[in-house]
């Protein structure tokens, strides 16, 4: 029997459990290693601050899912591996395997400006969401000016755009959209890039929305520092800031860089080929976030890098379970697919309205790319989001 152990189990670590599980059968014990016994969509985070969504419905117990479908959970935080003899060393014991998946999702970089990780919300977790709630209900007490986007090195802008618009969605329904001067800021070299180098029309669209809804941009700037009342930009101008909300950029978890032997980048990527196996260990796999993504255009005068979203995690996913299992097949022709050429399929909320992304590429060159504005309600965003938690609460990993 062939052993594989997955590090992580949220969108890549649980889609590549069941797949290996589900295609090796019998033939394949499946170990998923994760400190959190808990699935969080969290795509929908950002509705939790607002009230439109309680962390308990877009959450549910993984280590159920798993264990109904013949996979291991072990509730544990993986420390390091050593890939010459095979082990994983965690908070609860050594795990021998012959395939590992490292599929551990990012740590979130706060330290980098000053200032971000103390006065800067964050609705990337739980927590943190939950945190923004609260300060948004002691905001609407005594509003002001209001700072939201990413920092220099940011990947995840996608997020704070949805945020953006849902906020300034949420100072109408409370009725103090006049008094506040809503500010847009970030390290794109235009609006709607995206890290993916924009799509066709991205850009006019985008400028028409911060019009619309009377927001003010800055892009090609990156943070120097946040305090209580301001946000001070890397081109030095000073904006007065009563909420701030922040999306900082993603590095590699602790027990990447705890594995010098893998060889992560300086940021604590993995580095692997389009069939997503390790250049000097072929017995290790990535998936997800923890993949180093190359990217294909120049960042500009502030740095940023390219979203790692839950599509191309769970493609990502797949492609290392079938490729697994193909190996242990003794089969040599592997599943290959670049992250960059891996679709791009996106519905980036606007405050109960939408925007539905849809390319053949994630990356360019492509030969199919569009935006669909929807104006009148978010349906699909919604539908997406029913859709797939049905779709992980009952263990379809092989449903697209």
């Amino acid at each position: 029997m062939t052993t594989t152990v997955v590090i992580g189990g949220n969108f890549a670590g649980l889609t590549a459990a069941l797949e290996i599980k589900r295609k090796g059968k019998k033939e394949h014990k499946v170990v998923v290693i994760d400190k959190s016994p808990l699935f969080l969509f969290i795509p929908s985070l950002i509705w939790v601050p607002f009230g439109r969504r309680e962390i308990k419905d877009i959450s549910f117990r993984k280590d159920t899912i798993l264990e109904k479908k013949g996979v291991e959970f072990v509730q544990a935080e993986a420390l390091k591996v050593d890939p010459e003899s095979q082990v994983v060393m965690t908070t609860k014991g050594d795990y021998a395997y012959d395939h590992l998946v490292i599929s551990t999702g990012p740590k979130v970089k706060f330290d980098v400006a000053p200032g971000v990780a103390e006065h800067a919300h964050y609705i990337g977790t739980p927590d943190g969401a939950m945190k923004t709630r609260k300060a948004l209900e002691d905001f609407k007490k005594n509003p002001g000016p209001i700072v939201i986007g990413a920092t220099q090195n940011a990947g995840c802008m996608g997020a704070a755009y949805e945020f953006l618009f849902n906020i300034e969605k949420w100072l109408r329904e409370q009725k103090i959209r006049k008094k506040v001067d809503l500010y847009w800021v970030t390290p794109e070299t235009f609006l709607g890039h995206f890290g993916i180098d924009g799509m066709t029309g991205g850009e006019t669209m985008l400028k028409s929305f911060m019009k619309m809804f009377n927001i003010h941009y800055r892009t090609e700037v990156g943070i120097k520092e946040v305090t209580k009342d301001t946000v001070v930009l890397s081109s030095d101008e000073v904006l007065p800031s009563d909420f701030t909300m922040l999306m900082p950029p993603f590095v590699g978890v602790d027990f990447v860089m705890n594995s010098p032997e893998l060889e992560p980048t300086a940021t604590g990527y993995l580095p692997v080929g389009e069939d997503y196996r390790h250049p000097k260990y072929p017995n290790v796999w990535s998936a997800g976030i923890a993949v180093d993504v190359k990217l294909p255009f120049e960042p500009g005068n502030v740095p940023f890098s390219g979203p790692k979203t839950g599509y191309p995690s769970d493609e990502t996913g797949k492609i290392v379970a079938e490729n697994i299992v193909r190996v242990t097949k003794g089969k040599t022709k592997l599943k290959r697919k670049a992250w960059g050429k891996i679709p791009g399929i996106c519905v980036m909320d606007a405050g109960k309205k939408e925007v539905i992304i849809i390319s053949d590429h994630l990356f360019k060159p492509r030969n199919f790319a569009i935006m669909i504005p929807n104006v009148i309600y978010d349906f699909s965003k919604v539908l997406f989001e029913k859709y797939f938690l049905w779709k992980t609460r009952n263990g379809y990993s092989q449903l697209p």
